[in-house]
């Protein structure tokens, strides 16, 4: 399986990487806490925008973007995030355990409850649609809403297309918050009967060039992938990481902030099918790519300190 993990600045790679299915962030948290961190979260947002920006830039519809950080931090960043197009998700909490407090904390002295978190905040390229070519962008979803009305047809035939009493309405064309992705199945349905039924002066309806009837597994892939294990919830209870799983150096821990080899499997497995591609341009101890080499993923890594790139070459050569 690939995995490159180069020692170098990611925004000087980038251009040499393919296309990214899944992206994982952990960068700069603004606490000071190894060498090259910001010292204040408010200079993360002009960091990262480079990286952001360039991120959207060869992301496909598919593409998934996990970020993590503290909760100050992320919403530093969050507006530039926005602003380049990712679409927020849901924010998940990585739960250390009260294992995690060294020692002693004298919360009168910290003025606060002792922090045994951190946040991961799931993200996906926003996808547009356009009813012909000088139309304003549409989300998918009002976007199938629009598509549906100019077939001229009631809302309510959509049950009829799709074979249900009332959930192609009350899902599938919603205008609301409850409203669902169409499968792919439902999606061909959709398209056919409005295609057979609709005003014939409109079509080809459900098109994004206007001449081709946009297929259900083309549908599919305008979408970033997730695919949620039972019973995962956003609350991830995962003691930090420690004993043999910790890389260590003359006995002392390698990387300020190691994560779990558990949670990277998750991210990946969750965002990913086999052979997907997957970034973590700020690689640290590259955890991200081990696991993506592991579940049989091309894993395509940058880490800027020397020491800490080769200490991450290490454990791939140790398995």
């Amino acid at each position: 399986m690939t995995v490159s993990i180069v020692c170098g600045d990611a925004l000087h790679l980038y251009d040499g990487w393919p296309a990214p299915v899944l992206i994982i962030s952990d960068g700069p948290y603004g606490i000071g806490g190894y060498d090259g961190d910001l010292r204040d979260p408010g200079g993360l947002a002009a960091w990262y925008k480079p990286h952001i920006e360039t991120w959207a830039k060869y992301a496909t519809a598919q593409t998934t973007l996990w970020f993590w950080n503290t909760e100050i931090g992320w919403a530093e960043v969050h507006p530039v995030l926005r602003d380049a197009g990712w679409q927020y998700r849901a924010a998940s909490i990585w739960d250390k355990g009260i294992a995690h407090i060294a020692g002693n904390c004298n919360t009168r002295t910290l003025r606060k409850f002792p922090i045994v978190t951190e946040i991961c905040v799931h993200y996906v390229r926003k996808a547009e649609f356009r009813v012909g070519a000088d139309s304003p962008a549409f989300s998918a979803q009002d976007w199938l809403r629009a598509e549906w009305q100019r077939t001229g047809l009631a809302f309510n035939r959509a049950n009829e297309a799709c074979g249900v009493k009332n959930a192609a309405t009350r899902k599938y064309l919603a205008a609301d918050h409850v409203w669902y992705f169409p499968p792919p199945d439902v999606f061909d349905r959709l398209a056919a009967y409005a295609n057979s039924q609709g005003d014939p002066s409109g079509r080809p309806y459900f098109s994004l060039d206007g001449r081709n009837i946009l297929s259900g597994s083309k549908w599919e892939c305008l979408r970033g992938k997730f695919h949620c294990p039972a019973g995962i919830t956003n609350v991830w209870n995962v003691p930090a990481v420690r004993g043999q799983e910790r890389i260590k150096h003359n006995g002392s821990a390698a990387h300020p902030n190691q994560k779990p080899l558990e949670l990277m499997r998750l991210l990946v497995g969750c965002s990913t099918d086999p052979g997907d591609v997957v970034w973590e341009p700020f690689g640290g101890l590259c955890t991200g790519s081990l696991a993506a080499t592991e579940l049989g993923r091309p894993a395509y890594a940058a880490e800027i300190n020397p020491t800490t790139h080769e200490r991450a070459i290490q454990r791939f050569g140790n398995r």
